[in-house]
Formats: structure tokens, C-alpha cells, sequence
């Protein structure tokens, strides 16, 4: 049978549903360590539906299909599933029900739904068990996207598995688990099986190149007071690795035998299991083992590095700076190729991107795919061009380059809008708001009982008087050495995180009018200690990032005193900071793009 189109796919899976009992499937964008960005192998809900993007899932009953997708995506989405049977659900959106909803509504007593344990997280199949129970329907763990699955798909990732020094870590692995064991204590646990790969990767200082853009190893670890347990694929960690992991107290077994391991374990415990991120094949093994009491509850490890220490934050600092320098050195030939006639297009800006940064002899990889979108493209907030389907850069309108890279000693996170020639008026007061909110994000100054979703505000006020809003967060964590995006705090509407020092974030405020134009400026900053007074403790950020921003599609008489102070001041900083790194040409091309404005 033929699976090379979606409506084949789709009817294979049905055929299959009903082989094995079950009214409906669900499949989640995951792997079994609930990442963000996926191995290749695991991209089941792509290869089902054609859609590409994060934070989603996909359900099939015996008649139809729909796709839940955030907003970052909606755009998107309507245009990879067009033709299809599949029917999009607007996140978010008045009438737009939950998956769990959904499924509950498609399903009859006494009937099943389906879905692969090892990909889908235990709160996500603990929320569908609360809304099936009352319909008399159950869950059936399956494996459909493996059955089905198999020709052409990619293999699991076992890149070489290494360790990221102390030098640049700040704590060795065994001094982390000794950190990690006092905060079980507390939580009146005596182990914890730590599932995500960003947590395991902090933990033990391991690193590989398992997912794309993504130094992780796909592992496991199990913690006990006097064990750490380490299931990877054992034929991939090099010598040196496995030398320094059983230095400092690990133990390595295969990643198969993860769910053997668990079961057969015979010492009491009182393990931590955080539902969010562990996936349900393991909870349940978990949870069957006489020997051993699981605990919900939020990771510490989450927590733990998510406030950076001394020693990361000084490298991701020195990383920070090079990166910019890649930055500048980028614009120029940007502009320098545009000016002399040269045909370029979106797929151009990646590769002089990643010239300049993988100069860098600590350079990695990129920290994510770059997004370069001109135009209109750039409304779509996710955008990726491609040799099939990507625009040619003209000398008028907007340049979004949303890019980063992760070194040695740090991962970084930047967007710039570049203007190319003439701009429309509503391109210079969408400029204009989409800066005066980065600015006002950047300069805030709040009391630390504040959470996240309060300083959400602070950027989105100044585009809130235009009655304009972006649907996305403000903000994200950026881990060192990881992946772009990590928690506990993010800058939204929702995350209740109190910022600390320490912790890193994005300002990435935007401007998205679909088909036309999109914009957005983002630094990273990190959160500082301001001042303790009678009013309590006040916190603040300070830039990360040092690269130039725009001036020249600034309205007059938009931005006011304190934001056109700041901004002078910024540029004021990035010259000083990377005119030591540059050539005299460059320096002067710096100079001219840091001039002070006046209002």
C-alpha cells in the first residue's frame, strides 16, 4: 500500500485503528524525553500530517482530523494542510475545543483511544483519562507511528556523547547531584528519574549533537542517594566521557533497558517523576513497582538551571560578544552585496550568517534554524525559507533575522528587522511601537514579588495603545550551552515564575500583519539586583546582547525621553564593547550605526 501522500497515510492509520481496537488516535509532537525540537526519528505528527511546528498534536477518528496549533503557527499551518482532510484548532481561540475535549466528544462508551506511551507525557495522558472517564471511554497504549512508519524514516540520533568542561559548567556532575540530592530532601523525596534531555544534559555536563541545533544526548537518569544511573547508548560515549562520568560517581547501562531497569528495581524509594516531562511508558513501570513511591512535582533541576551561575554567566557574556561581532560582520556584507547590485534571496542570509559564526573556534552549531523572512513572510512568526519556496531580497520594506548559536560558552538568541530601502508609513509606526516595547521591557525596574506574567505587560503596553498585541509570549529562556528556549520563567500571560537574578531572558516584542509585514527586535537580558530599600527588593535587566538597532525607521516624536536615552545609551555600550574586536572599516561602519539619535 502506497503512504507517500496524507490522505494515504491517514487511511493506513485508520486501517490500523481499527485493527487494534480503538475509535481514535492521538499523536503529540514529542519523543520520549518531551523536547522541544525533535530527533528526526520522532517528527510522527509531520509525517502524518504534513504540518511542521512545536506545541502541537494531531487526532484521527474513523471520519475525520484536526491539527491543534498555537498561534505562532496559524498561518502556517493553514498553508501545510491545505488540500487535506485535516481541520485546524486555533489554540487559544473563542469555541476552539481542547484536544481533550475533542476527544472525549468523538468517542463512545466502552470505546478506546490510542497513543504511543513512550511519546506522549503523563499529564497530557492524565488530562485525556479525566475527560474519557466521564464518557466510560479508556486508553489503550499503542505504538501506530512505528508500525506504520517505517520506510524512509530516519534513525535514532547516537552522535558521540562528551562532557562540557567544569571550566566553562562552573560544577562538576558530582557536585550538581550533591545539589541535587539536598533539594530532593527538601522535597521529601529519595530519588528522582529525570527524563528531559535539557535537565540530564545540565545535570551531568553532557553534550552531543543528537537533535538538530541541539547539543543533547537522547538518555535517562535515574538519582538515588548513592547512585546515579545513566541509560544512553553505551557504544557512543567516548572514552573520555565514560571515564569522567564514573569519575564522578555514574554509572552507565543502555538506553533500551530503561524500562527493564525500573521494574526490576528491588530498593525503596520515594522517586521524583514530574508528569510534565516524563513520558507515561516509564510512569506507568514506575508506578507498578511495589518497591518504589512516585512523587508528582515540579523538577528542581528546572529551577537550578534556570538561575545561572557565576561561571556560566561570565562565558555566555564572552560568547555573547563574539557572537555580535558575527553579527556586524554579517550586516556589512548584507548591505555591501545589496548596494552592488548582487541578486540575493532569504537562503543568502543564512549562509553568510553561519560563515561568520562557525569562524568562531568555539563555535558548535546554531543555536536554531535562522529565520530569514522578507516582507510579508515575516508575518509569519515561525517562517523558514526553503530552496523550494523562499522570496528575493529587494531594496525596499523590512528584513526579519531571527538566528543564534550555541558555543563552547554560551547560546545566544538575536533578532534584528533591517530596513532595505523605502518603507510605507505604517512599516515606520510598526518599527517604531515594536521598539519603544523592547525598550520599555528593557529598562523596567519591578519589586521581586512580581511574576512573569505581570512584567509581560510592561512590552506589550506601549502596542496594547494601538489595540495591537502579538500572539506569542514576550520572552523565553535561553539555557547555556542548550537549547534556545528552556524554562522555569518565560514572559507571558501565563508563566507565574518570579524572575531572580541570574535567570536569562528574551525581549522579542513584534508587529505580525498577515501578508504584509512582520517585525521584531530581540535581545537576551539577564535579571539583576537593582536595590533593597523600605520598599522591599527591586530587580531589573541588564542587555546581554550588544549589535546595532536600526534607528533610521524610527518615527520622530514616538519614542519619549527615558526610551531615546536608553537607546543612546545601548549603542553607546555595543560600540565600546565591540569596536576592540573590528577592523578600522568596520569600526566606522559601527560608528555611524550607533550614532545617538534625538527625538
Amino acid at each position: 500500500m502506497s503512504m507517500n501522500t496524507v490522505p494515504e497515510r491517514l487511511a493506513a492509520l485508520r486501517a490500523a485503528m481499527a485493527a487494534n481496537g480503538v475509535a481514535v488516535y492521538l499523536i503529540p509532537v514529542g519523543d520520549p524525553h518531551a523536547s522541544e525540537y525533535l530527533p528526526c526519528h520522532y517528527t510522527s505528527l509531520t509525517w502524518f500530517s504534513g504540518f511542521h511546528g512545536e506545541n502541537s498534536n494531531f487526532v484521527v477518528t474513523r471520519t475525520e482530523s484536526a491539527l491543534w496549533a498555537d498561534g505562532r503557527y496559524f498561518v502556517q499551518a493553514e498553508k501545510e494542510i491545505a488540500g487535506t482532510e485535516i481541520k485546524l484548532q486555533r489554540m487559544g481561540e473563542p469555541g476552539v475545543p481542547t484536544v481533550e475535549e475533542y476527544c472525549a466528544n468523538a468517542l463512545n462508551e466502552g470505546e478506546a483511544l490510542g497513543l504511543c506511551g513512550l511519546t506522549a507525557s503523563t499529564a497530557l495522558v492524565n488530562d485525556l483519562k479525566k475527560a474519557l472517564e466521564k464518557k466510560g471511554a479508556s486508553i489503550k497504549p499503542l505504538n501506530l507511528e512505528d508500525e506504520l512508519w517505517t520506510e524512509g524514516r530516519p534513525a535514532l540520533p547516537d552522535t558521540p556523547a562528551w562532557i562540557l568542561p567544569k571550566e566553562y559548567a562552573g560544577f562538576s556532575p558530582a557536585e550538581k547531584l550533591d545539589q541535587l540530592r539536598s533539594k530532593l530532601k527538601e522535597l521529601g523525596c529519595t530519588a528522582q528519574f529525570v527524563g528531559k534531555l535539557d535537565h540530564l544534559a545540565w545535570l551531568l555536563n553532557l553534550r552531543a549533537m543528537d537533535i538538530e541545533c541541539t547539543p543533547y544526548a537522547m538518555a535517562y537518569c535515574y538519582v538515588t542517594p548513592s547512585r546515579a544511573v545513566l541509560f544512553i547508548n553505551t557504544a557512543r560515549v567516548t572514552p573520555e566521557a565514560k571515564a569522567e562520568l564514573e569519575a564522578n560517581g555514574i554509572t552507565l547501562a543502555e538506553y533500551d533497558d530503561v524500562l527493564e531497569f525500573l521494574a526490576a528495581e528491588t530498593e525503596p524509594q520515594t522517586v521524583l517523576a514530574e508528569t510534565a516531562t516524563v513520558n507515561y511508558a516509564v510512569y506507568q513501570v514506575l508506578e507498578q513497582n511495589p518497591a518504589l513511591t512516585v512523587k508528582d512535582g515540579t523538577d528542581p533541576l528546572l529551577m537550578m538551571k534556570g538561575v545561572k551561575n557565576e561561571t556560566e554567566l561570565a562565558h555566555t557574556k564572552q560568547a555573547h560578544i563574539r557572537d555580535a561581532v558575527a553579527m556586524v560582520r554579517f550586516q556589512i556584507e548584507l548591505e555591501s552585496r545589496l548596494a552592488a547590485g548582487e541578486t540575493l534571496t532569504e537562503l543568502t542570509v543564512d549562509e553568510i550568517l553561519h560563515k561568520y559564526r562557525s569562524a568562531d573556534d568555539k563555535f558548535l552549531v546554531e543555536s536554531f534554524g535562522t529565520i530569514a523572512a522578507y516582507g510579508g513572510n515575516a508575518a509569519m512568526m515561525h517562517y523558514h525559507a526553503t530552496p523550494e519556496d523562499h522570496a528575493v531580497l529587494e531594496k525596499k520594506g523590512f528584513l526579519l533575522v531571527d538566528s543564534g548559536a550555541t558555543y563552547m560558552d554560551g547560546t545566544t538568541d538575536i533578532t534584528r528587522t533591517y530596513p532595505l530601502g523605502p518603507l510605507t508609513e505604517d512599516e515606520k509606526r510598526f518599527y517604531t511601537w515594536t521598539l519603544q516595547s523592547h525598550i520599555d521591557l528593557a529598562k523596567a525596574v519591578w519589586l521581586d514579588y512580581c511574576e512573569c506574567k505581570m512584567i509581560d505587560t510592561i512590552a506589550r503596553e506601549p502596542l496594547w495603545r494601538h489595540l495591537i498585541n502579538y500572539r506569542c509570549g514576550t520572552g523565553h529562556s535561553v539555557s547555556f550551552v542548550g537549547n534556545v528556549h528552556e524554562g522555569p520563567h518565560a514572559l507571558n500571560g501565563r508563566n507565574t515564575t518570579l524572575m531572580r537574578p541570574g535567570m536569562v531572558v528574551t525581549d522579542e516584542p513584534g508587529v505580525y500583519e498577515t501578508d504584509l509585514v512582520g517585525i521584531r527586535i530581540e535581545n537576551e537580558l539577564v535579571c539583576v539586583h537593582k536595590a533593597d530599600n523600605q520598599y522591599g527588593t527591586f530587580l531589573g535587566f541588564e542587555p546581554l546582547m550588544f549589535v546595532p538597532i536600526a534607528t533610521s525607521p524610527i518615527l520622530p516624536g514616538v519614542l519619549d525621553k527615558d526610551e531615546i536615552a536608553w537607546l543612546n545609551d545601548y549603542h553607546r555600550q555595543v560600540f565600546a564593547k565591540l569596536a576592540p574586536h573590528l577592523n578600522d572599516e568596520e569600526r566606522s561602519w559601527l560608528a555611524e550605526k550607533c550614532a545617538a539619535i534625538g527625538c
